[in-house]
């Protein structure tokens, strides 16, 4: 261990997030390797390790002859005081090095707020943050992950963004690299080939210009780079890797369980979600293997809980038939399931037996709006009946606390809306009540989030307008004083996101390349930490919008025409535009549109797979 290290560990919360030395953690040879990868997670040790996305492209790389692929978080606020004060670089967690000699940077990045995060951790590397300033090939800064599919605002600081599904198109660019390397490319040379890769979008080759008005006129693509970057997906399911032996962290991280991905994809069309759009085309792991990955995972980790993990779990065909196959397994080895993603359309008595015999924790819904107008509006096609005869299932099976999630601020949104939030609560608490007094476990607790809406891109949404601040606060005291006229108003507990926080991600997710200026200007004046509480400083980024000359409000409360070119118009995520125009004009009539499982609705993500059909 570095002797600086040493020193500072005794100091800081929580060593065990700087020390790696894990179960399954890769320790090669470097005098054997080639490549040495940094992969960084732009959040703590707790959240990156709970990252499935990275658990399974850092097994992909390992697997890699010659290449050494290491992991980074960023460091928590009294880590990154300690290692400025001893000029201590970041360093990667197998091998104890300084990442800046490495020959690969990096990022995971699955939301908005770990913007500034990101250019931290280059600081904290001794690595100039913008591309422009880094002219060898090494170190190359790559990124990836949802929140990628607009990297528009942090384009500057960014070599390259990997699209879709790493799996594949990583081995291809890391071995692109090598021979890069190997030939003597400059960077422009790499990089110009690097974006002849399906799946590979480098911002330096993509001129922007804008209107008068500040939107967006062209995106020109320069030196053979194509016009529309379109996301890599992984064809089969059962063939992509899996990381079985897993690393087993030394403390404790949010989710300290095996993840089970049962399939990718959704066949659901809520209006609101990116997720849903965006992991297009629906594609199956077949049971048996996802058994057979159960066991292997616990007999490996010895972990004794596993979840079965997807957008919208209850949608895989064959789930109930897994939890049967695997419930030998986990009785005798005490292993407990958890699905975390139900849906109240589909959740059945059958299910909640089998989850039942795992320690009963709280069940969780998202009925997204308190209205079922509200509810074809973002095309939840999930009906009032539905979700209080699941609850009802759910308190007979000795249930008796529900986790409720609701978006404040959707398009259409009436007062009658709002409160509905309050009446469905109330109404779900009834239903607890309508079990007989003997049957019921103790008092109900029905509690119900908000978060405030954004609309992000590649969702039908993504032509709307948001609210400022104060409509968001405004709304949810609205909800909160319809709670207070409940007569179960004692069984119910009402939460709400940060609406501060929320207007921020809405310019992070809907910006163009203007923004970087004032992502840089708030990370040089304070902003690190954006997305915990503790760390958000709102004040210091309304004066990096201010300084940078940079008006929030046409990044969110300002609704899109349908001709606007937008600023990631050249990314293809697989949803052809014209089909996200469509539900964005059903929504305005509150017309429903099928899940895919009952009707195609020609979204266009099809064309993905070989022999163009989706597995649904």
């Amino acid at each position: 261990m570095d002797k600086k290290l040493e020193r500072i560990l005794p100091r800081v919360q929580k060593p065990a997030r700087y020390v790696g030395g894990e179960y399954n953690a890769v320790i090669k040879d470097k005098g054997t390797v080639d490549t040495r990868i940094a992969f960084c997670f732009p959040d703590t040790y707790e959240i990156g390790m709970s990252n499935l996305g990275m658990r399974i492209l850092y097994g992909v790389m390992n697997q890699m002859d010659g290449v050494w692929c290491e992991r980074v978080f960023a460091p928590w606020g009294d880590m990154e005081e300690e290692m400025r004060k001893a000029d201590m670089p970041l360093f990667a967690l197998e091998s104890g090095d300084p990442i800046t000699n490495f020959d690969i940077v990096a990022f995971s990045v699955g939301y908005e707020m770990a913007f500034t995060a990101i250019l931290n951790m280059l600081d904290l590397a001794k690595i100039p943050l913008r591309s422009a300033q880094r002219d060898g090939l090494t170190p190359l800064v790559i990124a990836g992950g949802t929140a990628m599919y607009n990297a528009e605002p942090i384009a500057d600081f960014i070599d390259l963004v990997s699209l879709g599904e790493g799996e594949d198109i990583t081995v291809e660019l890391v071995e692109l690299h090598r021979k890069a390397r190997r030939e003597g490319w400059s960077k422009a040379e790499f990089l110009r080939a690097a974006a002849q890769l399906d799946g590979i979008y480098v911002p330096s080759l993509y001129d922007i210009s804008y209107h008068d008005d500040g939107t967006v006129s062209a995106i020109t693509p320069r030196d053979g780079a194509p016009a529309v970057v379109t996301k890599r997906i992984v064809h089969d399911m059962n063939k992509a890797y899996f990381p079985v032996n897993t690393i087993v962290p030394s403390t404790e991280i949010v989710q300290d369980r095996v993840m089970l991905e049962l399939f990718r994809g959704c066949i659901r069309g809520c209006r609101f979600c990116q997720a849903g759009y965006v992991y297009r085309p629906v594609r199956n792991r077949s049971r048996d293997l996802c058994a057979q990955y159960c066991l292997d995972s616990c007999n490996d980790s010895g972990y004794q809980e596993v979840t079965l993990s997807s957008l919208s779990t209850s949608d895989y065909p064959p789930l109930t038939e897994l939890c049967d196959q695997l419930e030998p397994f986990c009785e005798s080895r005490h292993v407990n399931l958890s699905l975390p993603s139900l849906r109240a359309d589909n959740f059945s008595m059958a299910l909640m037996q089998r989850l039942a015999k795992g320690r009963k924790t709280g069940l969780t819904f998202a009925p997204e709006a308190g209205t079922q107008r509200l509810r074809d509006v973002i095309n939840k096609n999930v009906t009032l009946e539905a979700l209080l005869n699941s609850c009802h299932t759910a308190f007979a099976g000795g249930y008796n606390a529900v986790k409720l999630y609701f978006m404040l601020g959707l398009p259409t949104e009436t007062v009658e809306d709002m409160e509905g939030i309050a009446l469905l609560s109330e109404k779900i608490a009834e239903a607890y009540y309508d079990i007989p007094k003997d049957r019921r476990n103790g008092k109900v607790q029905i509690v119900a989030s908000s978060s405030f809406f954004v609309p992000k891109p590649f969702t039908p949404f993504q032509w709307a307008r948001m609210c400022t601040k104060e409509e968001f606060i405004e709304r949810a005291n609205i909800v909160r004083g319809k709670f207070r006229e409940m007569k179960n108003f004692k069984s119910l507990k009402y939460n709400w996101h940060e609406a501060e926080l929320t207007v921020l991600e809405g310019v992070l997710a809907r910006g163009d390349r203007r923004v970087g200026a004032v992502i840089e200007e708030a990370y040089r004046t304070g902003a690190i930490y954006d997305s915990w509480s503790e760390y958000f400083k709102n004040d210091v980024w309304m004066k990096a919008f201010e300084t940078c000359g940079v008006d929030i409000g046409f990044y969110t409360t300002r609704e899109r025409s349908l001709d606007e070119v937008f600023p990631w118009d050249h990314i293809g995520c697989g949803t052809r535009k014209e089909h996200l125009k469509r539900e964005w004009e059903r929504s305005r009539e509150a017309v429903i549109t099928p899940d895919c499982m009952h009707q195609c609705a020609g979204c266009g993500a099809s064309a993905l797979l070989k022999g163009g059909k989706c597995r649904v």
